[in-house]
């Protein structure tokens, strides 16, 4: 449990950009007595670009960051990227618990799956990565994963309502659909693999066939957290979920993190700190 004396508990959440937000905007109920620090490290995205030695390099310095500067307790990694590729990494160099957000959206699918199939939809390096597959795997779940590369840019545009964003979900859906049957599945459960995507979520779920289930992995992982985090973030007397002190630190494009951020969060950013890590 928190020691009242102490303060709240800091848990810094990490992305590569500002889509983890959502992750956040997850956390703040759960844990509500929590000091939460989130760094977007928008220097240096997109990271599915980058070799996996890169990738761990740079979530590293951003996980330093949040412990060593920021006093962060624990870690959640909200970049479905960096979960995939530099999980190990980070663990190994910082001294907090860490979580990341492919594993809960597994067990999530796990938890929803009667038929042991399952569909999930992701950025191109998260499905290259394989990470979502091999979660299931270990699941016991039969996993066949789409990558949906307009997604993102939609979301950013602010076309999340748009018929346009309607149509394009429609067509990667049918696309995953086809060559679900074609592998004999019989999927029952749909997971969002990308932060950016539960800003979809309503469009998604108008799309699916009825009794498909969709998994949101930001909540899947803010559950997660509640759980690894055996509510030490919530004592005595819990404030309301708006009052949580929030600090958010940018590698770069401040201004885009103010703008774009509070349509991630759910509520405004607050000034964004612009921060340097590094090459």
């Amino acid at each position: 449990m928190s020691d009242p004396e102490k303060g709240p508990p800091t848990i810094g959440v990490f992305d590569s950009g500002f889509g983890g937000l959502t992750v956040l905007q997850s956390l703040l109920p759960r844990l509500p007595r929590a000091r939460f620090a989130f760094i977007g490290d928008t220097a240096r995205l997109p990271y599915g670009s980058k070799s996996r030695r890169t990738i761990a390099r740079y979530a590293v310095e951003s996980a330093q960051f949040l412990v060593r500067e920021q006093g962060a307790e624990s870690l959640v990694i909200a970049c479905n990227t960096a979960s995939a590729l530099a999980l190990d990494a980070i663990q190994d160099a910082v001294p907090v618990p860490v979580l990341g957000v492919i594993e809960p959206g597994a067990t999530a699918a796990r938890a929803s799956s009667k038929t042991g199939d399952v569909l999930v939809i992701a950025t191109d390096a998260t499905v290259q990565s394989h990470a979502y597959a091999t979660a299931c795997k270990d699941q016991g779940l039969r996993a066949l994963e789409k990558a949906c590369p307009l997604l993102v840019p939609l979301v950013e545009e602010g076309w999340i309502n748009h018929p346009v964003t309607a149509e394009v979900i429609r067509i990667y859906l049918d696309e995953l659909a086809t060559d679900a049957n074609a592998a004999g599945l019989n999927p029952d459960t749909l997971v969002l693999g990308c932060t950016h995507y539960p800003l979809l979520r309503p469009l998604i779920e108008q799309a699916v066939p009825n009794g498909l289930k969709v998994i949101d992995s930001a909540e899947a992982a803010a559950e997660a957290a509640a759980r690894l985090f055996n509510g030490r973030a919530q004592p005595r007397g819990v404030d309301e979920a708006g009052s949580t002190e929030i600090h958010c630190f940018a590698t770069d494009s401040v201004e885009k993190f103010e703008r774009l951020g509070s349509r991630f969060l759910g509520r405004p950013v607050g000034k964004v700190e612009l921060v340097d890590l590094g090459g």
